[in-house]
């Protein structure tokens, strides 16, 4: 694989990986707006964004911009997260040019109030939707109870009140700050050619005009409060807990990535040992995960109003255990294995590297190989897991717990 890199004059970043191995490839603009980057008053601009670039431009209809991507085979999507928006294609090598022209237009969208009026109440049915999944449902509202009012705590979708008091000129406001051509990365993987990707990103990005489009970043500590809501429709409790992890810009993420495998992995970890095995729970999964200057590890768990007071016995004696006497070096080989195994399957595919490599640069700005990543994995000892929970101790997490009434 060969790396590739040009700097435009107004900002914007060109990042490739050629690999003449490859049987396709992938393109994506990575642009550094999420729902951090939001006021309360415009929460879920962000996402609302992502579905207004699919309605095409003063040249294209929504309907001419589906059929560009489909007569060429195209994999094509976006989504939006609380720190970034990502638009992506895989496509056979002989199309890679014209669809990232393609990507390029939809860049700079017509943003009309027609589209954006009717994409308002698609918005409002995804958010209904997702309300209706606990597992959703508890995972947001403990992420709003841990970053209590810090922007990282925002919601990604927003809310219904938020989405209807959006106006289009708000929407075509952020999109000026945020999508500028310096808040963004165009990267490329697979087989293709170099010098035709800087082509084209010159003659249809070239001419954005650069903004200072700021993040303030730093670590959030959680706010280590606990919740509990009744909702009537449910019949198991849904558990989420957040405590503080290291940032996506600290070698450490490594070891914290492991840490998490080793307690909340979905098959051999300690949660599933001591919950799932047992039938205390019917899931229990730990995530880490990195942000741009702070970081967070996230567990979900779903057990019936039986069980909650003691699975809730069991992950605190799980979080001691860890604080006291650490990781051994088993599980650690165990959980090295299975990272490196996803890392190494999803890095195969162009598009699997895709991510890697336009995440690498928005958070680090530099090209890592997929050998570098295994290396660092492989490198983690039990005591730098061991300084990762001394530091970030998991035992003082923020709790949320959606369940059904208790008088029922």
């Amino acid at each position: 694989m060969e790396f590739k890199k040009a700097t435009l004059e107004n900002g914007l970043v060109v990042a490739g990986e050629v690999n003449r191995s490859a049987k396709s490839a992938a393109v994506g603009f990575f642009v550094r707006a999420g729902s951090r980057d939001e006021s309360a008053e415009i929460n879920g601009v962000s996402h609302f964004l992502e579905h207004m670039l699919f309605k095409g431009t003063d040249r294209l209809s929504a309907q001419a911009v589906n059929e560009a991507f489909d007569r060429r085979g195209a994999q094509f999507n976006a989504f939006t997260s609380e720190e970034n928006t990502v638009f992506y294609a895989a496509v056979l090598p002989e199309y890679l040019v014209e669809v990232t022209e393609l990507w390029g237009a939809l860049m700079r969208p017509a943003l009309r109030d027609e589209d954006f009026a009717i994409e308002k109440n698609v918005i409002k049915e995804e958010i209904a939707m997702y309300k209706d999944l606990p597992s959703f449902d508890v995972m947001e509202r403990c992420r709003g109870l841990y970053f209590g009012g810090h922007p990282c705590g925002n919601s990604v979708l927003g809310s219904e009140e938020s989405i209807d008091g959006l106006t289009a000129g708000q929407m075509r406001d952020y999109f000026g700050r945020r999508y500028a051509p310096n808040n963004m990365v165009l990267a490329c993987a697979g087989d293709f050619e170099w010098e035709q990707i800087v082509r084209v990103a010159e003659e249809r990005c070239g001419k954005w005009r650069a903004w200072d489009a700021g993040r303030e970043v730093g670590q959030v500590g959680g706010s280590g409060k606990k919740e509990r809501r009744e909702k009537g429709n449910l019949v198991r409790e849904h558990v989420c807990l957040m405590s503080p992890g290291v940032a996506a810009q600290d070698e450490r993420r490594y070891a914290a990535s492991l840490l998490a495998s080793i307690v909340g992995d979905e098959v051999g970890s300690r949660y599933f040992w001591g919950l799932v095995d047992k039938a205390m729970a019917e899931s229990a999964t730990m995530q880490f995960g990195a942000m741009d200057g702070t970081g967070a590890f996230v567990s979900y768990i779903s057990c019936s109003s039986e069980n909650v007071a003691r699975v809730m016995d069991i992950v605190g004696r799980i979080f001691e255990d860890l604080a006291s006497r650490g990781v051994r070096e088993e599980e650690l080989r165990k959980a090295k294995n299975k990272v490196v195994s996803a890392l190494v399957i999803k890095n195969e595919l162009p598009m699997g590297r895709l991510v890697d490599l336009g995440f690498n640069w928005v958070y680090l700005g530099r090209y890592r190989t997929v050998e570098e990543d295994i290396s660092a994995v492989r490198a983690v000892t039990v005591e730098d897991i061991g300084s990762v929970i001394e530091q970030f101790d998991l035992r003082g997490f923020t709790e949320y717990i959606l369940g059904p009434s208790r008088g029922s």
